[in-house]
């Protein structure tokens, strides 16, 4: 196994990897939508904070060799299911090659992010 860690990405904010590498896979940890820069939550609108978790996707998945087009299977946390279609706008820009998902509700996400989103992809 190999840790990923690159500053174009928010640096964790707790035990763990950005992702980790484990053979032909990459394994992201969930990106939810804060400045690389200055650790702030980037927008107020789900579609806006959609917009910036995806981007510190991108930016793992690249320093990991990879890339948004090899997504084999993503999981979304959404702090409110009525946000759903408005976030499936912004989501479907970035993963044109349809990945596998899951999608949840959940109480409360890091920071009060509106999303979080991991992915699993391949090098």
């Amino acid at each position: 196994m190999q840790q990923v860690q690159t500053n174009a990405a928010p640096a964790a904010i707790g035990p763990y990897s950005q992702a980790i590498i484990s053979g032909n896979l990459v394994f992201t940890c969930g990106q939810i939508p804060l400045s690389p820069e200055t650790g702030e939550i980037i927008g107020t609108s789900i579609k806006e904070q959609t917009e910036q978790a995806i981007k510190n996707l991108s930016a793992v998945l690249e320093a990991s060799g990879s890339s948004l087009a090899k997504a084999i299977k993503t999981t979304c946390f959404l702090a409110d299911m009525n946000d759903f279609a408005a976030f499936n706008e912004v989501y479907a820009k970035y993963f044109t090659s349809k990945p596998a998902r899951s999608t949840v509700a959940v109480k409360q996400l890091p920071r009060s992010a509106l999303v979080e989103i991991e992915v699993i992809a391949e090098l």
